[in-house]
């Protein structure tokens, strides 16, 4: 038999829970101590959290079974592009800025809010083409390093070693 040290654990494939994804989970735990009968206080104490939210779960379990105590869909505004047209930007984007007529392969958020209403017909204000961009999307900020196009990285070596020296040391 295999010492524990020596056991290879297969590490889980599946993204972590998110903040609401273990809310749930820690209120279906608590409904599942309901119906054991585990008092509020036991149950507070398990799940370490306060027993005033235990004592509200207990309240909507009661009033309306597990299901009132499940997530609800977020609230507030839906989103201005929906999954079919977020692919087509993705696609749009991913042809490069030269191929919708810029002049540089640069990406800013005026020129992609520009593909975006071109695509879609959706004219997108600045944040939400960056919300588009990096939560949607998956992309990051990335900024071209501020070098000349003349710059000679070998020249640059040269005068370091050569002429800084002699120029530090002074006449």
């Amino acid at each position: 038999m295999p010492s524990e040290s020596s056991l290879v654990v297969p590490v889980s494939s599946a993204p972590p829970l998110t903040r609401p994804q273990v809310a749930e989970a820690r209120r279906m735990r608590a409904v599942e101590l309901f119906e054991q009968g585990v008092r509020q206080v036991e149950v507070a104490r398990i799940l370490g959290v306060h027993s005033e939210s235990v004592r509200r779960w207990k309240r909507l379990w009661e009033q309306g079974g597990a299901a009132a105590l499940r997530r609800r869909p977020a609230s507030g505004r839906p989103r201005k592009l929906d999954d079919d047209q977020v692919e087509r930007v993705r696609a749009a984007l991913d042809q490069g800025a030269r191929a919708h007529g810029f002049e540089a392969e640069v990406w800013t958020l005026e020129r992609v809010g520009m593909v975006v209403e071109r695509i879609t017909g959706v004219r997108l204000a600045a944040t939400s083409v960056w919300r588009l961009l990096t939560v949607r999307l998956g992309w990051s900020l990335q900024r071209p390093a501020r070098r000349a196009v003349e710059r000679d990285e070998a020249e640059i070596a040269r005068w370091l070693t050569h002429e800084w020296p002699r120029i530090k040391r002074g006449p």
